[in-house]
């Protein structure tokens, strides 16, 4: 699904407060600070000047990263609504929210393209082992030691898809291209659509080449990937290669580093980790992994889409309009 921008222009009130709830992009700030009284993270720098604004604040500004606690949430007692400019945002306590009728809004589908183009480019750089060949070049490799080691074929591999929502379907559609054979695991099969559901993850891991990752998280996909599943995705023969574009807290990171270290699966490819942006240095020093500093939406035109979504919420709530895009448990 493509969002229209809005052709129809609302008036803002005047000057209402804002609280930030993280290190907002630079594409979205501007709009905020032209529109409201913003109070940068006052919570967390500034307690005092926090509790003095707390009574005023009627809208929270935040990152898919962010955390809205609900202790958070109860301290504002003006608050309105909550806009995430990411489409994750397990860490808003979402039912603490709902409970004071305030409104929790996200940016889905204008990042689709770019995390399934990246999901794509992760799977290839894994398996033809992209970084390391530029190394290869660049150390003078090449011409000290001749050929690299051989790498993976992708094509006509069998790709396992755990989550399969809009972005999910979009990495498949991109990996039939490639001729893959594709399966998923999601809440419930989708009927409408042409590949193999498997109920299970870990009867998924041990049917695919590529386990991809694009599940939401919270505590419903805490270590939803562990040291079963990836000795599944291993089949006994080190083989397999995990591509994680979800959340961090989807895989046991602790699992995953024993499991490369021992040669249990062939490789990886993640985007996100458990504790952004510190990296364990046992995961940084393995050569067959391929890491990205979460970057699945870090395009110029996707962010600037992402920004304006946000903040299109945000003027929509305060004119009395419908919001364009709500999180599912608030429509």
């Amino acid at each position: 699904m493509t969002i229209e921008p809005l052709t129809v222009e609302s008036p803002m009130p005047e000057r209402a407060h804002l609280l930030t709830a993280a290190k907002l992009s630079p594409l979205l700030v501007p709009q905020l600070e032209a529109a409201f009284t913003v109070h940068d993270r006052l919570h967390d720098t500034a307690p005092a000047a926090f509790t003095a604004v707390a009574p005023q604040i009627r809208a929270i500004a935040a990152s898919g990263d962010s955390r809205v606690s609900g202790e958070l949430i109860a301290q504002l007692p003006a608050l309105e609504v909550i806009s995430v400019m990411g489409v994750g945002y397990d860490g808003v306590d979402v039912a603490a929210a709902k409970a004071r009728g305030i409104m929790v809004t996200h940016t889905p589908d204008v990042l689709n393209d770019d995390v399934a183009d990246l999901a794509l480019g992760l799977m290839l750089s894994a398996s033809r082992q992209l970084p390391a060949a530029d190394r290869w070049v660049r150390d003078g490799s090449w011409e000290s030691r001749g050929a690299m080691p051989l790498a993976r074929k992708m094509s006509g591999a069998r790709l396992g898809i755990v989550g399969m929502g809009r972005i999910g379907q979009a990495i498949a559609q991109r990996a039939a291209a490639f001729g893959m054979d594709i399966a998923y695991n999601a809440r419930s099969a989708k009927s409408v659509l042409p590949w193999a559901f498997v109920p299970e993850v870990t009867a998924l891991a041990a049917r695919s080449d590529f386990l991809v990752l694009i599940t939401p998280g919270g505590a419903g996909t805490k270590h939803l990937v562990n040291a079963e599943v990836l000795q599944a995705l291993g089949k006994g023969r080190g083989e397999g290669i995990l591509v994680n574009v979800a959340r961090g807290s989807v895989v046991d990171e602790a699992a995953l580093i024993d499991a490369l270290e021992r040669g249990v699966i062939a490789g990886a490819a993640l985007d996100v980790f458990e504790d952004e942006p510190r990296v364990p240095a046992r995961l940084r020093a393995l050569p067959q992994v391929v890491l990205a500093p979460h970057i699945g939406s870090a395009t110029q035109a996707t962010r600037q889409a992402m920004a304006d979504l946000a903040f299109d919420n945000l003027r929509l709530h305060f004119a009395g309009q419908l919001l364009r895009t709500p999180v599912p448990e608030c429509r």
